[in-house]
Order: structure tokens, then C-alpha cells, then sequence
């Protein structure tokens, strides 16, 4: 055994003085971390004022309060559409780590479609209801609100997805600029996923049978399944180092929070989803038919911007891409960010990447 471990008479007072103090450190960092772990304090997110100016079942549409900032107003308001899984505060974490704070300190009109928390007496609602009934719906309140007669829509995530197959159905929308965000589009690759939801080894409706609506916990678990070191382990070794960074310590808690809250997947859309995106792969391939009504999506003429995330583990880069090859729009671009799915909105990498170049894009198109 080595000097430095055992109790030598000879020791100088100064080497033990510094055991003695990285013990005592030791101990102090254990203690904070297990108080956050056991008992985490209640953190502030999506915290921009807004107001709720039209309601379905369990969404709403909110319209961010105009920034005192803002140096001018974009004539084009834009609408976000998020996904149904997650909650949509993670555009709006918190003070200096939110999009929407940033785009309506640049002038933008900012509304949202927040799905809501579906319960079980929401088990029926279909992918239908939500491209046909609650996004038109979104569309015609937001114009209506802003007194515009056309405007800016972004889609991230499922929300992208969604966004898709409205515009292919809705020609006639004044859509004069459509983003997708790390939207899954193209199923035809998609990592594990594609194994894992293989219908010979993953019966929806027997999931569905028994759920009622997709649990969010199950949804949180196999989404982390695809990177279980770092999601389940490297999170917390990241804190731990940082716990005596009160910024950094906030930051952490806030997208804890974001990453714990998830939503249930209604469960016929979510049989849907599996069944006609994942399984099927009928979006991209024109195949894909709501309500009688085939998803085309050459229909498609605004102004178009895919984003994708290079790390993306989520939404493959892969499977948004080939939208640019399939719609008819003039005007359309891709841009490759080197971030992750969430890191790509959200982060110090984001308000250097993501946020001034979708600003720059959308600016020159929003007059």
C-alpha cells in the first residue's frame, strides 16, 4: 500500500490538510447532488408572456406578447407546430435559452399550437383529426389574429410530420413558408427504431389494446434506449461536475424537467403512426391517405427550409432530406446543423447556430 493511503506518523500537516479538505468537498458535492436528485427545486420555464386566443378539447393556440425590444415587426406572422409527445416550453426554456424570446426581440408576431395533455376519453382521436380539424383551425385563428393574409409555419419534430401532410392537403392555405425541424418524414431508414417497431415483433394493437393512449413513460424509455449511456448515466456525470456552477445547475434542472414531462400519444394516432409512417412508410412514397384524401406531397409550393440536426439519433438527417426532391416549391433550402435533436434548439450551440440562421432565412421572406 502506497504512503498516500496509509496513516504515516511522518505525513506533513500540509499533505493532510488537503486530504482533509478534498474529503470535506467530496462529502459537500455528494450532499448537493443527492438534494437535487431526491429534491429538486422548482425551476421556471416558458416564462415569455403569451395569451390563449383559441382553444380545441385539450390545445391551445397561444399568441406571444410582442418583445418591447423587437426594433421592427416581420409583416409574416409565423406559427409553430410542435409534437404531440413533449411539451412545447422547450422553444420557450427559459430566460436567454429560448428561440421564441430571440425571435420576438427580432421582430417576429410568434403563435403556437400546444396539443395538449390527452386523456383517456381522447383514446379515438386519429392523425386525421389533427391534420384536417385542429391545424386549419390553427392556421385560420393566427391569420386571423395578426390581420395577416399569409404567414410562416414551422414544424419540428412530429409536429414537422403533421405540418407535412397539411400543406400537401391544404394548396389553398396561405402558406408562404414552410420549415421543417428536425422533422421524421422518410421512414425508410430510421435506425433502431426500424428494428424495434417491426411489425413481426411489435403488435401496436395489442399495445394500444391494453393502454388506451401510448404512456409517455414508454415513449421516454425507448427514446432513450437509443443512447443509454449517455441519457441514463452521462446526464447526471455531466451535472455532478457542474454543480458548483449555479447557471449551469439551473440549465440542467430546466431541461430535466422538459425531458420528465412528457404527453401520452392518443392511442389511434398512435397506431397511425406506427402503422402508416414507421411500418409503411406512406408519407414519402405518396401512399398515405386521410380521410379519402391522398397526401401529395408535390402540392407543396412555399418557400420550403429542412433543418436537420447532424446528430441527430431521433430524426435521422436521412429522413427529412428527401422532402426537398419531392415538393414543387421554387424556393427551397436545407441546412445541416452539428447539433442533436434537442440541442439543436435549445443550448448555447443553438443561439450561435439554429437561431440566427433561421432568422436570417425567415427574415428575408417575412416582409
Amino acid at each position: 500500500m502506497s504512503a498516500e493511503t496509509t496513516s504515516n506518523p511522518d505525513q506533513s500537516p500540509d499533505l493532510a490538510q488537503r486530504y482533509q479538505h478534498e474529503l470535506e468537498l467530496a462529502l459537500k458535492r455528494y450532499t448537493k447532488a443527492m438534494g437535487l436528485l431526491t429534491n429538486p427545486p422548482e425551476v421556471a420555464v416558458g416564462q415569455s408572456p403569451k395569451e390563449v386566443i383559441w382553444t380545441r378539447n385539450k390545445a391551445r393556440l397561444y399568441h406571444y406578447l410582442p418583445s418591447p425590444k423587437a426594433p421592427k415587426k416581420h409583416a409574416v406572422p409565423l406559427l409553430f407546430v410542435y409534437a404531440l409527445i413533449n411539451k412545447p416550453y422547450v422553444l420557450d426554456l427559459r430566460p436567454g435559452a429560448s428561440l421564441i424570446q430571440f425571435l420576438l426581440e427580432r421582430g417576429y408576431e410568434i403563435y403556437l399550437l400546444d396539443w395538449g395533455v390527452p386523456g383517456p376519453e381522447d383514446s379515438n382521436l386519429t392523425v386525421d383529426d389533427y391534420v384536417l380539424d385542429y391545424i386549419p383551425r390553427a392556421v385560420k385563428h393566427t391569420l386571423r389574429h395578426a390581420g395577416a393574409k399569409e404567414l410562416s409555419i414551422l414544424g419540428y419534430c412530429l409536429g414537422g410530420t403533421l405540418l407535412t401532410a397539411f400543406a400537401a392537403l391544404h394548396p389553398e392555405m396561405p402558406i408562404k413558408n414552410l420549415i421543417m425541424m428536425a422533422a421524421p418524414l422518410d421512414f425508410a431508414s430510421c435506425g433502431l427504431f426500424q428494428k424495434w417497431l417491426d411489425p413481426k415483433h411489435f403488435n401496436v394493437d395489442q399495445v394500444i389494446k391494453a393502454y388506451g393512449n401510448m404512456p409517455a413513460e414508454i415513449i421516454d424509455f425507448g427514446t432513450k434506449l437509443l443512447k443509454p449511456y449517455p441519457n441514463f448515466i452521462g446526464t447526471y456525470v455531466g451535472a455532478f461536475d457542474k454543480l458548483w456552477d449555479d447557471r449551469a445547475v439551473e440549465s440542467w434542472l430546466s431541461m430535466q424537467k422538459w425531458v420528465n414531462d412528457g404527453v401520452p400519444f392518443a392511442g389511434a394516432a398512435f397506431k397511425q403512426w406506427i402503422k402508416d409512417f414507421y411500418q409503411e412508410n406512406k408519407l414519402t412514397t405518396n401512399r398515405l391517405v386521410l380521410r379519402g384524401r391522398q397526401v401529395k406531397l408535390e402540392n407543396i409550393k412555399a418557400n420550403l427550409l429542412v433543418i436537420v440536426a447532424q446528430h441527430d439519433h431521433i430524426a435521422l438527417p436521412e429522413q427529412s432530406k428527401p422532402l426537398l426532391d419531392l415538393v414543387s416549391s421554387p424556393d427551397k433550402e436545407l441546412l445541416v446543423l452539428p447539433a442533436g435533436h434537442v440541442g439543436l434548439v435549445v443550448g448555447r450551440s443553438a443561439s450561435k447556430g439554429l437561431w440566427p440562421a433561421l432568422d436570417k432565412w425567415l427574415g428575408a421572406r417575412s416582409s
